[in-house]
């Protein structure tokens, strides 16, 4: 009888034990699909993020018979064109006006820009004059047959390959959006130099110009996001608030896109 009771306490002992251990992988097993809910919900969030991002850029270009991506709202201000990015063949913006501004080549063909930038331009040259510099502009709007014959030069001068490292390719230029103007200053003869950004002038345009809402499209340290050179004379209209938080941010109008854009 003694040892009847004894096995039937064991019994019992053992389904306790089972039955705690079964509670514990219970309690483990949904745990564990919380666990994966959340990462689960995560990795969806990631995913939708990216598909946004994705979406975006998509939209805006559509692909043509050459397999090329050519954008499909050249009228933006925004418009991101870059070497993966082209602008149609026959684009040319519908509200070129030349700036009133000093140019380096009196009645130049390339002087033109849109009508919103070089409004702003206007006053970002009269600001920087009270302020004791004197802007000079080089090159605003450059059509797509422009582009190709400077590009040619170029590449008959040096090369496709160390070309491709300071002009843009014909469809590819910031200059077509009719958003951009090259500027410099008698500081450096009015040349389109790299030592333009170490000069007084040049700091005063870096540090202002987003105020006119401009930026420099093609910023030292940042080559293997642009693929471009650095430009320290390459102004880039896009409006001021966006000027504003890419300055902030210190960061490309690639990286603004990737990272901070919100339709």
């Amino acid at each position: 009888m003694k040892k009847f009771i004894i096995l039937l306490l064991t019994f019992i002992l053992s389904i306790s034990i089972i039955g705690c251990e079964n509670t514990e992988n219970n309690d483990e097993t949904k745990t564990q699909q919380k666990n994966n809910e959340k990462e689960d919900n995560k990795n969806n969030k990631q995913s939708q993020e990216n598909e946004k991002e994705e979406s975006y850029l998509e939209e805006t270009t559509t692909t043509n018979a050459s397999g090329e991506q050519v954008v499909t709202n050249p009228n933006d201000i925004l418009v991101l064109t870059n070497k993966d990015r082209n602008l149609p063949k026959d684009y040319e913006p519908e509200d070129l006006v030349a700036p009133d501004i000093p140019f380096v080549f009196k009645d130049s063909p390339v002087r033109f820009m849109r009508q919103i930038a070089a409004e702003n331009l206007e006053e970002l040259f009269k600001v920087g004059s009270e302020s004791g510099f004197k802007f000079y502009g080089r090159s605003g709007y450059r059509s797509y047959d422009i582009q190709t014959s400077l590009f040619n030069q170029y590449v008959e001068a040096n090369g496709i390959e160390e070309a491709n490292k300071f002009s843009a390719k014909p469809g590819q230029s910031e200059h077509q959006t009719g958003l951009a103007m090259d500027v410099t200053s008698e500081v450096v003869n009015n040349q389109l130099t790299q030592s333009f950004g170490e000069t007084a002038d040049g700091k005063w345009l870096a540090s202002n110009a987003h105020k006119f809402g401009f930026i420099i499209r093609f910023p030292k340290g940042k080559e293997d996001i642009t693929g471009y050179q650095y430009e320290p004379w390459h102004l880039r209209y896009v409006g001021k608030d966006v000027s504003k938080e890419i300055y902030d941010l210190n960061i490309t109008l690639e990286e603004y896109f990737k990272d901070y854009f919100e339709k």
